[in-house]
């Protein structure tokens, strides 16, 4: 029997392909796992207007964890024309998946590591060293929005708050809604976790990335339980504070002075992907949806449907969300070789992909890759 049960989950468009080449290191590296794979994505969706299929989360529960490719997502209009034309016209609605597994399995930490690698000409500097914790199942993506607004939703509003008068005279179907849904203890765990994290590997400070002087209750919560649990639980550890809108600015301007970020879910989401961008882009930039007994990795790439069959796409981010995987199973001398094996790749510049300015196919970087880790 394998020491680990890894559900794997390739999605589509060129999610299939960073799969696969996750697949060749793997199978190098020669980890005591079994591997099952299961159906999610834009197929499903269209065929049985459920792109996260029930037999796919009975799946999931009987695995350890989970490596994740990429899916399609559209506008809900066009993805209502794209089903089935049976299942057309029956209130079916479109939901992101992988939104759908984070909080079907609570997966509350989205962990997303920036590091710029020597020898990577896409580095915006050479000295970037960054990881952002992201609140992953509350904030502005918690899914509770409304359109047309219920009149008895838009009474209450009257009713409760004075600024939403200047929307009294609007009809309720000419109002759409979105609620920033924050709890205390949603906020607590993700700065613990941050706060954590910057023990265990020696790093100097946490800045919570917020926006509590115009969003006051919900930002104003964040960094509220941040001042609070870094006085009491971690004395040792700099609490530094930042408006979203600022720390876009200033990761531009001085990114080597950060270490670690920790946010809500949407501005987690936009400052993670800025990261990314700093170090590399997105052909970099994997991510760790994880709770405190369960875990999802992936490549936070899309599926690039116009790249699709090519073979084309950097796999290195599927590769970085491996190395995060290995380490979450406790496979830490794999994971650390599979790092250096990424960085002796990145280093040497002769087996790479179209974005680093070479003709290297999907799969033959992951060979190359693999070499290297079977030399190290």
């Amino acid at each position: 029997m394998a020491r680990h049960k890894i559900a794997v989950l390739p999605g589509d468009g060129v999610g299939k392909e960073v799969i696969e080449a996750a697949k060749i290191v793997l199978d190098e590296i020669a980890l005591d796992a079994e591997y099952i794979y299961g159906d999610i994505g834009w197929e499903f969706w269209c065929k049985e207007a459920n792109p996260l299929p029930e037999r796919t989360i009975e799946m999931l529960k009987k695995a350890d964890c989970c490596l994740f490719g990429a899916i399609t997502s559209k506008p809900k209009q066009e993805s209502e024309k794209e089903l089935m034309p049976e299942l057309q016209g029956k209130g079916h609605s479109y939901y992101s998946p992988i939104v759908g597994l984070r909080q079907f399995f609570n997966l509350y930490a989205n962990i997303r590591p920036a590091k710029a690698y020597p020898g990577n000409p896409l580095n915006y500097r050479d000295d970037i060293d960054i990881v952002i914790f992201r609140e992953n199942t509350e904030g502005l993506y918690s899914g509770v929005e409304f359109h047309p607004l219920p009149e008895e939703i838009k009474s209450a509003l009257l009713k409760h708050h004075i600024k939403m008068k200047k929307f009294q005279d609007v009809p309720a179907d000419k109002i759409a809604l979105s609620c920033r849904i924050f709890t205390v203890e949603g906020c607590k765990r993700i700065i613990r976790k941050a706060f954590d994290y910057a023990i265990k590997m020696n790093r100097p400070s946490v800045t919570v990335v917020e926006k509590p002087n115009v969003l006051r209750e919900t930002s104003g919560l964040m960094v509220r339980e941040a001042r609070k649990i870094q006085k009491d639980e971690y004395p040792d550890i700099e609490l530094w504070e930042a408006n979203i809108d600022a720390m876009c600015m200033w990761l531009v301007k001085n990114p080597q002075n950060y270490s670690v970020l920790v946010s809500s879910n949407m501005f987690g989401d936009i400052v993670s992907d800025l990261c990314g961008q700093l170090v590399g882009g997105l052909g970099f930039a994997a991510g760790a949806n994880i709770s405190d007994e369960y875990a999802v990795f992936e490549p936070v790439h899309g599926s690039a449907p116009k790249y699709t069959g090519q073979y084309k796409v950097n796999p290195i981010a599927t590769l970085h969300a491996v190395r995060l995987m290995l380490e979450w199973l406790g496979e830490n001398e794999k994971a650390e070789n599979l790092e250096e094996a990424i960085a002796l790749n990145i280093k040497e510049g002769k087996v790479k992909t179209y974005d680093l300015g070479g003709i290297s196919k999907t799969l033959e970087v992951a060979e190359d890759i693999a070499k290297k880790y079977k030399k190290i």
